[in-house]
């Protein structure tokens, strides 16, 4: 409703406090209305946010800038080099294919091989070879078991046959390996179920989602006690990531959806060549509250890298001491980004030059022991927090309250003992990027399935994308994995004290001394 000029207080500091507030209100629908533009049309990733003199551009992969560049937020990639330092040759793979592919040799013989001028025999005197990278399309073929059957002609028992091999699916017409490929098509490369089917219709075999979701849900059936393994594990590290994320769970008594969560635990000492593996568990839960963190994390006591997120600090002061919070810097310096996008204020940009240098020093010593890390980070990163720290306390009260920037600022300083835990523990990571990333499988899924069926559905995807996710972070084809997995679990050939051999990082360790037994 517009002000009318009888309704204006006359005296001058009720006009003074009328004119900020208004201000204030103008600066917060600003800011909506540039947060809704860009959600809209605008990149989702601060990972292509670039500061440059006047403006935060954003960088295109074809283009070239001088601009420094703060430290990516939501990942891991080594912060910008300043200018007077050589720039990386950029790793290129110009031709080099793998040795341990096979090779299939087409030869190529000139149309005569007599000579032109006397017709005499040409010999040989050399070769020409190149290579190319070729591709045989995924074939879908029958595979029959047939079991002979032998008997004593001079006897009238005695009959022998092999025994019938156990199955993934009983009476059912999919082979492990198929299993196997319509999991991983699913979870690692987040290709709908009905996408699938179009697939194989292509190749002439008619089937149904139902189907193919219920051979996800056996497959699931066999791995759960796996996929409870990996959670033990990583539960029981004294450092874990945590993290949350809406998934949308059919509903058909209300015929619509209702959103319940998945929530991620990860574990990664490889920036510090700790002996944690890496690793990410998720599970379902119909809620985000104390209560389903608390239920998961039971027992648990150590660091937990994670955001600002109120359930996290409700079950560290329910803990008694017992578990630590070391909080995301990705998370606070983002609130600034936001703010300079929207603002462009100069103070804003000041906070994210200060925290570059910060990631700057965390990318030189990535690699190092913990002890390394926390020499180093005392002795360079401590004075530029502290530095920080002192910006911020003095700017806070010259704003109002109620501003974007003040809330950065507030967001900073009130969890500022978690946010700087990594200047006391070299273990500890500067951001929680290692389960966001990890939470990103989980999105791309969503995205191209758009929710969950049911709540069983949810808990075969958490199982499922488990194990999956694990596989790629240790750079295994996760075809090959679970294929394999389960036809150990499913023969018996490993038995239930026997699980921990079939984790990922065993697994693989397990492949590569085969391989090098028979080199």
């Amino acid at each position: 409703m517009a002000i009318r000029p009888d309704a204006l207080p006359t005296d001058p500091a009720s006009l003074t406090e009328m004119v900020l507030a208004l201000d204030a209100e103008n600066e917060k629908l600003r800011v909506a209305m540039q947060t809704l533009r860009e959600m809209i049309f605008g990149k989702r990733s601060e990972r292509l946010a670039v500061l440059v003199d006047e403006q935060l551009a954003l960088e295109l992969d074809d283009l070239q800038t001088d601009a420094t560049r703060p430290a990516p937020a939501n990942d891991d990639a080594p912060a910008a080099k300043s200018p007077d330092r050589p720039r990386r040759r950029a790793r290129r793979n110009i031709g080099a294919l793998p040795k341990h592919l096979p090779r299939c040799e087409q030869v190529l013989e000139p149309e005569a091989t007599a000579c032109p001028c006397c017709q005499g025999q040409l010999h040989k005197i050399g070769e020409d070879v190149s290579e190319v990278l070729d591709v045989i399309p995924a074939m879908l073929q029958v595979l029959r078991t047939v079991r002979p059957k032998y008997a004593c002609r001079s006897c009238t028992d005695g009959v022998v046959q092999a025994k019938v091999l156990p199955r993934l699916i009983e009476s059912g017409m999919a082979s492990t390996a198929l299993v196997s490929h319509v999991v991983v098509s699913k979870f690692a490369w987040y290709l709908p179920l009905y996408r699938q089917v179009q697939i194989l219709a292509g190749q002439g075999i008619q089937l149904d989602r139902a189907t193919l979701a219920g051979w996800i849900k056996r497959a699931a059936w066999w791995l759960k006690s796996l996929y409870e393994l990996q959670l033990r594990m990583i539960q029981a590290a004294q450092r874990v990531f945590c993290d949350e994320t809406p998934m949308p769970v059919l509903d058909p008594g209300r015929h619509r959806t209702r959103i319940c969560q998945f929530w991620a635990h990860a574990m990664d000492d490889r920036p510090w060549g700790g002996p944690s593996p890496p690793a990410v568990a998720y599970v379902f839960a119909n809620g985000r509250g104390t209560e389903e963190i608390a239920g998961q994390l039971m027992g648990f006591s150590g660091i937990m890298q994670v955001d600002g997120y109120a359930a996290y600090k409700a079950l560290a002061r329910h803990h008694g001491g017992a578990i630590q919070l070391a909080f995301c810097l990705a998370h606070a310096r983002r609130k600034f980004v936001e703010v300079y996008k929207t603002t462009q204020s100069p103070f804003a940009r000041e906070v994210i030059e200060r925290l570059q240098a910060v990631y700057a020093i965390e990318a030189e010593i990535r690699g190092s022991s913990a002890g390394q890390r926390l020499t180093a980070r005392r002795t360079r990163s401590a004075p530029l927090m502290a530095a920080l720290k002192a910006r911020l306390t003095g700017m806070v009260d010259q704003l109002f309250s109620q501003s974007k920037l003040a809330e950065a600022i507030n967001y900073a300083l009130n969890h500022w003992d978690g946010l700087t835990l990594f200047l006391r523990d070299g273990r500890v990571e500067v951001d929680s990027n290692t389960v966001e990333r990890s939470m990103r499988p989980i999105a791309m899924g969503r995205r191209n399935s758009l929710f969950s069926g049911s709540e069983g559905g949810a808990e075969s995807w958490a199982i499922l994308a488990s194990l999956v996710n694990t596989a790629k972070l240790h750079e295994l084809d996760p075809q090959s994995y679970l294929t394999d997995v389960l036809e150990r679990i499913v023969s018996g050939r490993t038995k239930s004290h026997q699980l921990h051999e079939l984790l990922a990082w065993n697994w693989k360790a397990a492949r590569h001394r085969t391989t090098q037994a028979a080199a």
